[in-house]
């Protein structure tokens, strides 16, 4: 019997150590993991450490004015994929109401006759100048004119195609499945609400029912965290700011007035200060962003012009030639 303990006895101390050495393995392995865990945590809070410089560095917001105006037609989706292909951030665009109520991208509130032809192919002359107000007509008539085939002496290097002006709608639509078709960012929009207090009730609805149908197309597509309004009609920006205090705002001026003045017509600051190029200058963008608003100018077309606007730390560019970007 003693034989047979002695034997017991011996096996379970060779068990024990062997359990010992597996545990030992396992222990050293466990804090193997737990270093490289902690490595891996290092690594990122470095990474996140420098990670806002190399947002700040990125985040120029690049803008093809209605889509690129200098190398498509205007406002329109063919204009805007190409702007994306061009890599903007962001497609500014215009924004008109039909007879119909329906919401259009347009910038003028007639066909204009530099670039729009008749249904029946006829050019437009210089005799059709605001004969045809999109707020007199139903979009189902609006869109039989094409707006891209006829030359456009302001844009020699525009490509002519046949196109027409589209439902906002439709546009947004169009670009957000183009860009996961080509594998490209989700685009922004800048989207200007063409409103003046001379137009209320003749060339477009009041400011109320014109915001309220802009925006319900905007959140139906629920793309309302990567939209700005901007408009030269402070009413406009005044009702998003109300209604939608959530979706950003930008102020466009063009005139001879101090920042300071021209920002006293709101009763908020607004998310961006868009001036005419020529109005900007170092003390306008440090007055500016002494109040958390940023400045992007419109329209830069070249690229001495837009180095000069970065230089000075700009926070973006509206321009009609989007490929000036990929030259600067």
């Amino acid at each position: 019997m003693r034989a047979v303990e002695f034997v017991s006895v011996a096996l379970i101390c060779v068990n024990i150590s062997f359990i010992s050495s597996i545990f030992m393995k396992f222990a050293l392995n466990i804090n193997s993991v737990i270093m490289k865990s902690f490595s891996l945590f290092l690594a990122s809070v470095l990474f996140l450490s420098v990670l806002p410089s190399v947002n700040a560095q990125s985040s120029f917001d690049k803008e093809g004015h209605r889509g690129g105006r200098g190398l498509m037609p205007e406002n329109t989706i063919p204009a805007m994929k190409n702007a994306m292909l061009l890599g903007v951030n962001t497609l500014e665009m215009d924004i008109h109401i039909t007879k119909d109520k329906r919401v259009v991208v347009a910038h003028d509130p007639h066909l204009n006759y530099h670039f729009t032809s008749f249904p029946d192919g006829r050019e437009m002359t210089k005799n059709d100048k605001g004969k045809y107000a999109l707020y007199d007509m139903d979009y189902a008539d609006v869109r039989r004119y094409d707006v891209g085939s006829k030359y456009y002496d302001n844009f020699p290097r525009q490509k002519k195609l046949a196109t027409y002006i589209p439902l906002l709608s439709e546009l947004i639509d169009s670009v957000e499945f183009y860009a996961q078709e080509k594998h490209l960012s989700k685009p922004h929009y800048n989207i200007e609400a063409k409103l003046d207090e001379n137009g209320d009730g003749v060339l477009h609805p009041a400011p109320e029912e014109f915001l309220q149908l802009m925006m319900a197309v905007i959140c139906s597509k629920k793309i309302e965290d990567r939209v700005i309004i901007q408009s030269f009609d402070p009413r406009a920006i005044e009702i998003v700011h109300r209604d939608y205090p959530d979706v950003r705002t930008a102020f466009l001026v063009a005139n001879l007035k101090s920042c300071k003045k021209n920002l006293k017509a709101l009763t908020f600051k607004p998310d961006v200060y868009s001036p005419y190029y020529k109005m900007v200058n170092k003390k306008v963008v440090e007055y500016c962003h002494s109040l958390g608003i940023s400045v992007i100018p419109w329209t830069v077309n070249s690229v001495e012009k837009i180095e000069e606007l970065k230089d000075i730390d700009v926070d973006g560019i509206i321009t009609d030639y989007p490929d000036l970007f990929n030259e600067d």
